[in-house]
């Protein structure tokens, strides 16, 4: 165990993290140059197109080290007194991964804090700095991209010291394009990693912290083995969903998976449950031998709280049951994917599904399109909201609220709710609270006006104002989710140039002059089109969703009316107006008194029509409104 060094690399987006991890595979050997290609541990293709990693990767690299001189290691086993393991996780940078790099942060003991030399330190580097500091791992800075025209390691390095404490000296300059540093990063990960704690002798215990579903062989657990030993043919206990399980097969990481006897105490590697049910190996869960006494069960992970909720239904109806099976496999592999069935008079059976942020709803959608080979529809994203009742819930009431899909605090009268159509009648309402978070947003001085103003007309409350350098500045926000989710990254990067960063945290649920946005088509409510906003946004987007719904919902013999009201109160109309018929085409001649007696039956019929008539809406007019 003396000579296993677990470790990550965490940094902002785009700061050169899986380029790094390259040259870490090239210069161990694990990679032949023949089978090398750019960003080799970004596995799915949707994380080579975007050019972002997604999902974190393990894998393990092995090192001669001997009075400070490295050489090359082939993966032979057992490894000479002299080798060095090393176990790399490589993680995501953006805010909406931010669980992924929690979840390898508890399975190692140290961390590469990565820099751009040409960027400084960003929004996502400070937090993922904190998280790196609240594990209590150690901290190994580095300088990366180092060789750009207009980097500035210097500056870069002194930024990274006032944030850390740290010396100059323990900063290294590296470029993962060009391999320079990397000798030295090896080097610092083998003297100041720490060698991982546990007890070989004990009884098992392993947190698995990531898990993929396989057809052929189930669920495959990725583990950090802390305590004892797991073999091949060991019968195995999940110990907190008491599953039991045969060990079909254990290995690490190659990168691709390499079968080996056993997994030892300090050890990351996989473990083949053949589990054919995706709940019965949960990410957090402690792995432990079978029939086993006074064995704790590891802390695991704290339940994922999402940020961003959104319907997603099929564009066939008939695919359903691929649907629900394929966010089953999914959620094995993102444990932060939250989803409950629900349906919609517009889209039939679906599910509402919670999310990190829009870029995670964006990438979930697309690798259940892409892995189950499945048309989807998303409705337009949403947040959670708590509403406060004016009087306790009977215990009827209760569970006919559970029974739709609301959460329900028994003991205060409070619902949790995920749609605007689970929202009560407003005579029963006290109070609807939204949730609120903190931001950070790292600008260049110069760009700090623009940025306070854009923050201001977000409903943001300032919060505190502080300098990185005497060039780029840190401003704190406390900001609705709901205005964070919508179009404020982009209006950030647009009133910034592009050098503007943000990161969030969620802080709390409030209350606010909250209203339920309700739209009505010839007098009736369309629950797939009403919104819960704030009541100063209320006229601009009834007015907005009004003028695009009369463009495209068929014209129809009768007059349409579209209406937008909150409380009862219509605040917004606009009207669809008839398609004109020529009744008197088929007159020839004869007195004026048979043109209008066809004009006036005509008139007739409209207002019964308008009376009487219902508007089916197209599906392809919520998909259309949807992507406008």
């Amino acid at each position: 165990m003396q000579h296993i060094r677990n470790f990550c690399i965490i940094a902002h987006i785009d700061h050169g993290k899986s380029t790094l991890a390259d040259r870490f595979l090239e210069y161990t050997g694990t990679i032949s140059k023949r089978d090398m290609r750019e960003q080799l541990l970004d596995t799915m293709d949707i994380e080579r197109e975007r050019g972002i990693t997604i999902k974190l990767q393990p894998v393990r690299m092995n090192l001669s080290y001997n009075n400070q001189s490295f050489s090359l290691q082939t993966p032979n086993y057992p490894l000479p007194p002299t080798s060095y393991q090393l176990n790399l996780i490589d993680t995501p940078g953006h805010v909406d991964f931010s669980y992924e790099v929690s979840r390898s942060l508890a399975a190692v003991e140290g961390a590469i804090l990565l820099v751009d030399a040409s960027q400084g330190i960003e929004a996502q580097t400070l937090a993922n700095l904190y998280m790196a500091l609240d594990h209590n791992l150690t901290i190994i800075p580095v300088v990366n991209k180092i060789d750009l025209p207009h980097a500035e390691p210097e500056k870069v390095a002194n930024e990274i010291c006032e944030l850390l404490g740290c010396a100059k000296e323990d900063v290294i300059l590296a470029s993962g394009k060009t391999g320079q540093g990397v000798e030295d990063i090896l080097r610092a990960v083998v003297e100041k990693v720490p060698a991982p704690n546990g007890d070989a002798n004990r009884p098992l215990r392993a947190l698995i912290f990531d898990s993929i579903y396989d057809p052929y062989r189930g669920v495959i657990a990725y583990v950090r083995v802390v305590d004892g030993q797991v073999k091949a043919g060991d019968k195995l206990a999940m110990l907190q969903v008491k599953s039991h399980t045969l060990a079909e097969e254990v290995g690490m990481f190659n990168p691709k998976h390499f079968a080996m006897q056993s997994l030892n105490c300090g050890e990351i590697g996989y473990v083949v449950t053949g589990f054919k049910d995706v709940a019965s190996a949960r990410v957090g869960d402690t792995i432990s031998a079978i029939n086993t006494t006074d064995v704790m069960a590891l802390p695991g992970y704290r339940e994922i709280t999402p940020l961003v909720y959104a319907g997603l239904y099929t564009v066939d109806g008939d695919q359903y049951p691929i649907l629900r099976e394929a966010l089953g496999k999914l959620k094995l592999n993102d444990a932060s994917l939250q989803y409950d069935p629900e349906t919609s008079a517009a889209f039939g059976f679906g599910f509402r599904c919670g999310f990190l942020g829009l870029l995670h709803m964006e990438i979930i959608k697309e690798r259940l399109e892409r892995e189950a080979h499945i048309d989807l529809i998303a409705t337009t994203p949403s947040v959670p909201y708590q509403v406060e009742l004016m009087r306790p819930l009977t215990k009827n009431e209760i569970e006919q609220q559970v029974l739709m899909g609301i959460e329900v605090d028994e003991l205060n009268p409070y619902l949790s709710i995920h749609s605007p159509a689970q929202l009560p009648e407003p005579s029963s309402v006290k109070a609807i609270k939204e949730p609120w978070a903190m931001v950070e947003i790292v600008v260049p001085k110069i760009f700090i006006g623009p940025v306070m103003e854009m923050a201001q007309m977000h409903r943001g409350l300032y919060q505190n104002l502080g300098f990185l350098d005497e060039d780029r500045s840190i401003l704190k926000y406390e900001l609705p989710i709901s205005e964070l989710i919508i179009d404020f990254y982009d209006q950030l990067k647009s009133v910034t140039s592009g050098y503007g960063s943000l990161n969030y945290d969620f802080l709390e649920y409030r209350g606010g002059d909250l209203v339920k946005l309700s739209i009505l088509v010839a007098g009736e409510e369309v629950d797939s089109l009403s919104a819960i906003v704030h009541r100063t946004h209320a006229l601009t987007r009834g007015r907005s969703l009004l003028s695009k719904l009369k463009t495209m919902i068929p014209r129809q013999l009768f007059e349409i009316m579209l209406q937008a009201a909150v409380g009862g109160k219509i605040i917004a109309r606009e009207d669809i107006p008839a398609v004109g018929k020529n009744v008197t085409a088929k007159l020839y001649g004869g007195d004026v008194t048979r043109k209008n007696k066809l004009l006036d039956k005509q008139k007739e019929g409209k207002k019964r029509l308008k009376r009487v008539g219902k508007v089916d809406i197209p599906t392809e007019v919520f998909l259309n409104l949807l992507k406008n």
